[in-house]
């Protein structure tokens, strides 16, 4: 009997242990993958809002999602008040929404404007909202979701000087807002480097120009 069992837990571990160690690897490479994004993430984070990058951490370190960690800081700025206090709220399962309530603010702080006309989700309930008249806007209640996508597109569309209507464009490929910030930042390098470069030959074209006409006289 007892070798009886000492043989079904080793069939057993063999059938086990392959799937737990392909999903230990799955989670390694995913975290090693997306660490730099998320340094790079929570920099940007800190520079927009003004505050530390190891300020942002620590509201990681509270449990905060990475996409709705800007909306402690936007909230906490608008509200006048330190982010723990928002934090404390959120962690007592209070809505987005309470907690602009609870600080007597308006859902009017999270517009952004845009040009083209947003449907479907993830923008398509909030900018539906928005078409009532203004003085409506402060009866609007956003779920959780339409805050996080709003404060996420005014953050990275301020930050970067990019168009709103791009950040749109970008979310709705269902990207995560880490994601879209990787991106935004990767074209905006890449677009400046460009500059860069044309301002450099431009500048070579002009020298070389002058020199061949001066060899011409």
């Amino acid at each position: 009997m007892h070798i009886l069992f000492i043989s079904l837990a080793l069939i057993l571990s063999l059938l086990v242990s392959p799937s737990v160690t392909l999903a230990a690897s799955q989670v390694g490479v995913g975290a090693t993958f997306g660490e730099e994004g998320l340094q790079t993430f929570y920099f940007s984070i800190g520079e927009y809002f003004g505050v530390p990058e190891k300020e942002v951490i620590v509201v990681k370190e509270r449990h905060i999602p990475e996409e709705e960690i800007p909306v402690v800081f936007f909230i906490a700025r608008r509200a006048r008040v330190a982010p723990a206090a928002i934090i404390d709220l959120r962690l007592r399962k209070r809505s987005w929404m309470d907690i602009v309530v609870h600080y007597g603010l308006s859902p009017e702080i999270f517009y952004v404007p845009v040009r083209m006309e947003v449907k479907g989700p993830p923008y398509g309930r909030a900018y539906g909202y928005y078409k009532k008249p203004k003085h409506e806007w402060k009866k609007i209640v956003f779920k959780d979701d339409d805050v996080v996508n709003l404060v996420n597109l005014k953050f990275m569309s301020e930050h970067y000087k990019y168009s709103p209507d791009e950040v749109i464009k970008i979310r709705s490929k269902g990207k995560n807002f880490v994601m879209v910030h990787d991106e935004i930042k990767r074209g905006k390098k890449e677009k400046e480097d460009k500059g860069a470069r044309g301002e450099k030959e431009g500048k070579h074209d002009g020298r070389g120009k002058g020199k061949g006409k001066g060899r011409g006289k």
